[in-house]
């Protein structure tokens, strides 16, 4: 979905609510899990959505970039014991990438 300028921002717009209520169902439904199963799902079912066909919709705009990467910005916040420390400090502790850096390493040809 593209505006008549050709912008992402509204395809964006709508991945990024899907993705944080992907997230806050996560959390919701796996409460006691421990925090590696919690990434590990996060991964599977956010990141997936986050990342389909980004090579079409790569956000230019830092708005846009801001929006995708707050996702995993909150879910890395809501997990145990991580609430305290910086979003770099969270990312290394659950050994993730940030997802704009994930969707530029997408976009590179293999």
């Amino acid at each position: 979905m593209l505006t008549s300028e050709l912008s992402p921002s509204n395809h964006i717009s709508e991945i990024t609510v899907k993705g944080h209520q992907h997230a806050n169902a996560i959390l919701r439904c796996f409460e006691a899990c421990d925090r590696d199963l919690l990434v590990r799902v996060c991964v599977t079912y956010v990141h997936t959505l986050m990342e389909y066909n980004s090579v079409v919709w790569s956000p230019d705009l830092k708005r846009d970039i801001e929006a995708i990467e707050k996702i995993q910005r909150r879910f890395t916040k809501r997990l145990a014991g991580l609430k305290k420390l910086s979003y770099g400090q969270r990312l290394k502790l659950v050994n993730l990438p940030s997802l704009e850096l994930r969707c530029l390493h997408t976009d590179l040809p293999r």
